[in-house]
């Protein structure tokens, strides 16, 4: 068998994710052509897949004009953007792969998901904490039987203080305008979880959610517009865009992103001059940095769900069936067995677990080209369903933070 051939539209942080998974597994995917606008992050894609010329793109529509070029098409675009080149290559005839949201409207969501019932290909959402170890664990003990009928779930989303400053005060998540409500952008595969593991879909939800903190009126006395220019409060500021992008490994995510010179001087530059040496007290953010979800599905389960900013951690994770609980993070995992009153540690972390989502990238590409390979939707667990269904959730979360009202999902 040939590895699979796969385009790659986006060379940012999740495309070179999802494309690396050829460098270890050869045999099953090649990567045959690359569509990325930002000519210096192209050139660098070419040069670490031994791409050419003829088959590096500036865009999706001109590497779409070749409909043969591969087999896959992932697209890992930003948030706004993942319409247009998804519905072009379904209508051309590639399986699909698309990094989550699957778009930033709720109309939007349901054009893609009506184009992709209507190909014969398949097409796949990139719901990576499905693949992890962690959580098909968890699923696997839900759907034993061992914990009886799930009552209950609790979930929450450590958004990581630092990463709430890179990702949603600075970056490029950190206006509704430009991206979309942070529950959905940050977490829409957080719902996708939880709609997984009630098995059934959502009947009402009720959402709370605040942008407290990052704004003006909190900035310290002695702050400057940028962390790097005199600032009297960076070295006790635990924002400081010089502890975040100065003082961590030059190859980690993400120091990665803020410029393509790594040098001193360079990420120097990028803190004068780009968005991600501002205060994060005097941004252009606009997204909440807290906020809470309550669901009723229609199968009786009730959950909550709860996104943070002031956290340091990872996500964790509480079932409560009629015959025993489940508890879990990325660390360990507990079983309390109501019939016999035992607690065992059920799971724990090994090495694959330390690497993207808990290993989740890595399985879900092995997955889908699995399912690619035999032609059989049913091997890639993330349903285009599902995924439409966490989608809606989250667009009705926003809607009830919004209105401060109790929204049925239909």
């Amino acid at each position: 068998m040939n590895p699979i051939r796969t385009i790659i539209i986006g060379a940012g942080s999740r495309g070179n994710t999802y494309a690396s998974y050829s460098k270890s597994h050869p045999d099953e995917m090649q990567v045959v052509a690359v569509a990325e606008p930002h000519s210096e992050r192209r050139h660098s894609f070419a040069k670490e897949y031994n791409l050419n010329a003829e088959q590096c793109f500036s865009s999706w529509g001109n590497a779409f004009k070749q409909a043969s070029l591969a087999d896959i098409a992932i697209i890992a675009t930003q948030d706004q953007m993942h319409v247009a080149p998804a519905l072009a290559a379904i209508k051309i005839g590639y399986h699909v792969l698309l990094e989550k949201p699957m778009a930033t409207t709720k109309k939007d969501c349901k054009t893609l998901f009506t184009a992709a019932k209507q190909s014969d290909k398949l097409f796949g959402l990139c719901h990576v904490l499905r693949y992890s170890s962690h959580y098909q664990k968890m699923k696997e003990i839900i759907d034993s039987g061992l914990i009886g009928e799930v009552i209950t779930i609790e979930h929450l989303e450590p958004v990581n203080y630092w990463h709430m400053a890179h990702s949603y005060v600075r970056g490029n998540w950190r206006r509704l305008e430009e991206s979309s409500p942070m529950i959905l952008a940050k977490s829409c595969h957080d719902l996708d979880l939880i709609r997984w593991f009630a098995d059934s879909p959502c009947k009402n939800i009720s959402s709370f959610g605040y942008l407290t903190h990052f704004k003006e009126n909190n900035a310290p006395d002695g702050s400057s517009h940028r962390c790097i220019s005199d600032c009297a409060v960076e070295k006790e500021c635990p924002y400081s865009a010089l502890k975040l992008y100065m003082n961590m490994n030059l190859t980690d995510w993400p120091v990665s992103v803020i410029t393509n010179d790594l040098s001193k001087k360079g990420r120097e530059k990028a803190l004068w001059e780009g968005p991600y040496g501002r205060c994060v007290y005097k941004s252009d953010n606009n997204v909440v940095d807290h906020q809470v979800v309550s669901m009723e599905f229609q199968n009786k389960v009730t959950a909550s769900f709860t996104m943070s900013a002031f956290t340091d951690g990872h996500r964790r994770t509480r079932i409560m069936g009629t015959m025993g609980e489940i508890i879990g993070n990325f660390e360990i995992m507990t079983l309390s067995n109501f019939r016999n009153q035992k607690k065992d540690v059920v799971w724990e972390k090994y090495e694959m677990d330390e690497m993207n989502h808990g290993g989740g990238d890595s399985r879900l590409m092995k997955q889908f080209l699995k399912a690619v390979i035999e032609n059989d939707s049913t091997l890639f667990i993330s349903s285009i369903e599902a995924s439409l269904d966490s989608h809606l959730m989250a667009f009705a979360a926003e809607e009830s933070r919004l209105e401060t009202k109790v929204v049925e999902l239909t």
